[in-house]
């Protein structure tokens, strides 16, 4: 079987708040990756429940943060299609996250 293997390193700073996100995995090459923010989320087999992690670097941009969960919620669309076929559910999602992005284009508009 094969094993495959992702790596984060959180870099914090005095008052433990990330200040760099680097990633590394066996399925993308040796290069170091660097991202501003991780959204990690786990099903508990034990507790049947979502465990999450939700990690952001200091320089992460207010509106990159909310196009960056418009994204997630739009990746979760995709993966309700793939995982259950449920298609009513994602393109509610669609919808909900072509209203989220609508509004973003507002706020920033009207910077």
């Amino acid at each position: 079987m094969k094993k495959s293997e992702i790596r984060f390193s959180i870099a914090l700073d005095n008052n433990k708040v990330p200040e760099a996100i680097s990633w590394t995995a066996t399925d993308a090459g040796p290069d170091i990756h660097f991202a501003k923010a991780i959204n990690i989320a786990l099903w508990d087999r034990e507790q049947a429940g979502t465990m999450k992690i939700d990690l952001w670097t200091k320089d992460m941009p207010v509106d990159e943060m909310k196009r960056f969960v418009v994204d997630n919620i739009g990746s979760m669309a995709e993966n309700i299609v793939t995982a259950t076929d449920d298609k009513e559910m994602a393109t509610k999602m669609r919808a909900l996250c072509k209203e989220l992005s609508a509004y973003l284009d507002t706020q920033e508009q009207g910077k």
